[in-house]
């Protein structure tokens, strides 16, 4: 049976069959790290969200025919605060968060993208396009600074879906004497002495944040694309004026054909964010819980739903985990999977939909045969789970033992004398003592084994 992907379309504001402009050649543009600080939670849910959608249409349409462009901005206001706030030097900030957020994939056990271009090496492009922006009269300059013209662009609020007046009245709008209209926005601004530069015709500055993903989307998949993607914090101002910027430069009557967005991770249903003071770091998470588990806790709920995060969450994922090992086997090469399996993912990467056939294989793996526990496997591996062996998973908890192996059999001897003595209490406080340090024991035909939990 040959399943058509479904997507919620942000453009249409509804689900929609998709359809690549060319199956072999499909492009996916997703808004990456600003890299002032080291990614969050919040952060974390559209890399693990945007990375599925990238393995569902490898699986559909060959491995080689997606190019998944995730970019990194690495000029910016923020890094320039950053930067002096921390007395460390621009580059030596940005390279060591580049470092952190690329290990931070691995930890999350991410394919990596098609391409992952840094703003800084692209300056030239964007000099390109407002340059043409200004000679289509889509911008004009004034004290060094250049800005694009809002009400010149008739289509302006439409991936909103609201009018201008309410965009603006929404939200926050930098105040400038060098502007026409407030609701412009900034495509280069001067710097100052102590603040990064290059030489452009405006003098010596740095582009705005917009116009950065449309210099780089054009770059690496052209004038017009398949897929553009991020969180819905993203909606305004950034990406509606990525598409007024890019489709007036461009001459185009659209710029990405599918606008995704993913909804925010709340905490006690407060949205996560550094203003809040409510951030959780995933590289705070490194030392205690394994990838695949937080991975795991990321698409728990849709994609489009806000996810509430907290220990039970957590918990219930590590647990979930630690389950499903119990049938882990190396995969049969000549396994499969099928579009049955993956339809939830094709239903608009309905997620908790492709956990729920996850459930079941496992029930089935559990009294089945070897082909039901690989295909078990192969299913958790699609969506990079299950990644590590049955033994890299064990070596991982015992490394987080707090107990040794001989202190446990030590433990458990003095149990079964208890328990010969009929010192029920005294068993039972040393079971409890040996669960408190996450060693859990079964009595077993006569004999006595110990797990980890």
């Amino acid at each position: 049976m040959n399943k058509d992907i479904y997507l919620t379309n942000n453009l249409k504001n509804k689900k929609e069959k998709f359809i690549p402009i060319h199956k072999e050649k499909i492009g996916m543009y997703v808004c990456g790290p600003t890299v002032y600080d080291n990614p969050h939670i919040g952060n974390a849910r559209p890399l693990v969200i945007f990375d599925i959608l990238f393995k569902v249409l490898k699986s559909k349409y060959g491995n080689n025919s997606v190019n998944y462009v995730r970019n990194i901005t690495d000029v910016d206001d923020k890094i320039i605060k950053s930067s002096k706030e921390n007395n460390i030097s621009i580059s030596e900030l940005t390279n060591n968060i580049i470092k952190d957020f690329n290990d931070d994939c691995k930890y999350l056990n991410l394919d990596e993208p098609s391409q992952q271009p840094k703003a800084t090496d692209h300056i030239d492009l964007m000099i390109e396009m407002i340059s043409t922006l200004l000679e289509k009269d889509f911008a004009y300059e004034k004290n060094g600074h250049v800005y694009f013209e809002v009400n010149k662009y008739k289509d302006y609020g439409k991936l909103s879906n609201k009018k201008l007046e309410d965009l603006i009245a929404g939200s926050r709008v930098e105040v400038s004497e060098n502007k026409k209209n407030a609701e412009d926005f900034v495509l280069w601004k001067p710097s100052t002495s102590d603040e990064p530069f290059w030489e452009s015709p405006w003098g010596k500055g740095r582009p705005g944040w917009h116009l950065e993903c449309s210099a780089m989307s054009k770059k690496f998949l052209g004038n017009i694309f398949d897929i553009h993607g991020g969180g819905i914090d993203l909606i305004f101002p950034h990406h509606e004026n990525e598409i007024a910027q890019s489709r007036c430069a461009n001459n185009t009557e659209s710029f990405a054909n599918y606008w995704i967005h993913n909804a925010f991770i709340t905490m006690s249903n407060e949205k996560m964010a550094k203003s809040t003071g409510n951030i959780l770091k995933i590289k705070d998470f490194k030392e205690n819980i394994d990838g695949q588990v937080l991975k795991l806790a990321l698409i728990s709920a849709h994609y489009k739903q806000p996810l509430d995060w907290n220990e039970k969450l957590l918990k219930d994922c590590q647990n979930t985990i630690e389950k499903w090992y119990e049938v882990y086997i190396a995969i049969d090469k000549t396994i499969t999977l099928n579009e049955d399996i993956l339809s939830p993912l094709y239903d608009d990467l309905n997620t908790p939909g492709y956990l729920a056939n996850l459930h079941q294989l496992y029930e089935k793996a559990l009294k089945g045969n070897n082909n039901d526990k690989s295909l078990f496997v192969l299913a958790c591996n699609f969506i990079g789970i299950l990644n590590k062996t049955k033994e890299e998973w064990l070596s991982i908890k015992k490394k987080k033992l707090t107990i040794s192996e001989d202190d446990i059999l030590k433990k458990i001897e003095l149990r079964n004398k208890a328990r010969e003595n009929k010192d029920y209490k005294e068993a039972d406080k040393i079971r409890n003592e040996l669960f408190d340090k996450s060693v859990l024991i079964e009595d077993k035909d006569g004999k006595t084994i110990w797990k980890l939990k």
